[in-house]
């Protein structure tokens, strides 16, 4: 009876939004909520420092969304200033589920701008209520927990995805979709990928045994919480503000940061899907705590249909650089990469970016949104009369995933096609942990060669009270 009772009033509530929205043209449906044009998405906001300070700011400055909810695990550290100063007065919560609970019925979309380990509760908690989804990248730490919410996103297709691989929205993505369907980005056999700028972990000593010591805990922080469903750690400040992605028990390290900003375009309209080899060339500094100083990856992806098989090596560390093909030329540090909230990105001697290797033509690029170019100059200008026109974005990534809450675009970088380019990097990154070549199987979205390396796709068990999660 209780159900009847429910079906009957969900019935009954659907077909008077549906009969609004015919009577009213400009009102749009979007996950059970009638949106007019004028209208603005209702935004909470998990992770209110650092990146997940950046990201609040980007919606805002969309005009599209009303802020109606904060949380952070440390809602009164330095960082989260900002933020608090510039909603003063919109409700503030430590734990992300009794926001859920408190106020779930405010708001329509989530943005979550915490550390990687803790992005999968959070987001699975938000597409099982059925709110839409703004995540930063990657999506979650560990191959079986992106599975997982690709399987969420799936369960709920009303629902809203987008992972925070801003460049998707940008220049790259339309140059590079209109290269590729004119004929001019083709028969790709390989790709180079390079990130060789300092990381946080290139100051520590690789010959570590153990974990560094407990420290106090700062009165402000949720130490537990912060931690979510990981096996515990003691305290240590190396933990917390963005140190947690030197580690692999929280982060993904150069890979997982850069990858999705580098590889994002090529992924997508080349096709590649999961590599079957994972074979870890270089791993200088390697320890079992956190990452190598230097890494050089091999990716290995089969043919797909008419497309020849094609190679990606990764390259990080501060003297790893790739080979460089003649007529190279400069590359300069580019300005559509933003800032990290620790400070001005630090120049290298190459900067982030690629090499793609076709059959006929080389090209390099940059990293996030910037533009392809085909080198050698010369070979540029005989090329130029060919190229297509690539249309402007209707809208950066931040706009594109708003809209779309409200039923006017779809996601750019929805979980269906930021998921595979999220378990890409997983795979790369326990080559990297075990040491090991990973051989992998597309198919069963198993590991074959290693009965270690196949259980850290599924990660160690959740802590007491999280289990929850992980269920679909």
């Amino acid at each position: 009876m209780i159900n009847d009772d429910y079906s009957r009033r969900k019935f009954l509530r659907d077909a008077l939004l549906a009969s609004v929205a015919v009577a009213t043209p400009d009102l749009v449906m979007a996950a059970g909520r009638a949106f007019a044009s004028a209208d603005k998405v209702n935004l909470a906001c998990v992770g209110i420092g650092n990146r997940g300070a950046e990201i609040i700011k980007a919606l805002y400055a969309t005009g599209l969304v009303n802020i109606v909810a904060l949380c952070d695990v440390d809602m009164e550290a330095p960082h989260t200033l900002d933020i608090l100063k510039m909603f003063p007065n919109v409700p503030r919560f430590k734990d992300f589920r009794q926001m859920f609970d408190k106020m779930g019925s405010q708001f329509e979309a989530v943005s979550i701008g915490t550390p990687d380990f803790s992005h999968f509760p959070i987001t699975m908690m938000a597409i099982n209520l059925g709110k839409h989804v703004y995540v930063e990248k990657p999506m979650a730490r560990t191959f079986n927990e992106v599975e997982l919410m690709m399987k969420a996103a799936a369960k709920h297709p009303k629902v809203v995805t987008q992972m925070g691989n801003q460049g998707h929205s940008e220049e790259n993505y339309f140059q590079f979709k209109a290269w590729k369907e004119a004929g001019i980005i083709k028969d790709v056999t390989a790709i180079t990928a390079h990130m060789n700028s300092p990381r946080r972990w290139h100051k520590w000593d690789p010959k570590i045994t153990s974990f560094p010591p407990a420290e106090a805990i700062p009165a402000t922080l949720d130490w537990d919480l912060w931690q979510a469903q990981t096996k515990g750690h003691e305290f240590n400040k190396d933990f917390v503000n963005g140190q947690w992605r030197c580690w692999y028990d929280f982060g993904m390290g150069a890979l997982g940061d850069w990858g999705a900003h580098i590889l994002d375009t090529a992924h997508q309209f080349l096709d590649l899907g999961l590599p079957y080899e994972v074979d870890p060339l270089k791993l200088e500094g390697h320890n079992n705590f956190f990452y190598p100083m230097s890494t050089t990856l091999s990716f290995k992806f089969p043919k797909r249909g008419d497309m020849p098989p094609v190679e990606v090596k990764w390259y990080d560390g501060l003297d790893n650089f790739p080979p460089i093909p003649e007529g190279y030329g400069v590359q300069g540090l580019d300005p559509n990469i933003p800032p990290p909230s620790t400070g001005a990105i630090e120049p290298a001697k190459l900067n982030p970016g690629k090499i793609i290797y076709s059959k006929e033509l080389t090209f390099k690029g940059g990293s996030h949104g910037s533009a392809l170019s085909i080198i050698p100059e010369e070979k540029a200008k005989e090329m130029a009369s060919k190229l297509p026109n690539v249309p402007l974005s209707p809208s950066n990534h931040f706009a594109n995933f708003l809209k779309a809450c409200k039923g006017e675009e779809q996601t750019r970088s929805p979980f269906a096609i930021a998921g595979p380019l999220s378990q890409v990097f997983c795979l790369g990154v326990l080559a990297q942990w075990t040491g090991e070549k990973i051989v992998f199987d597309r198919t069963k979205k198993v590991i074959t060669s290693s009965k270690k390396a196949n259980q850290l796709l599924m990660g160690p068990p959740p802590r007491k009270g999280w289990e929850e999660y992980y269920k679909v």
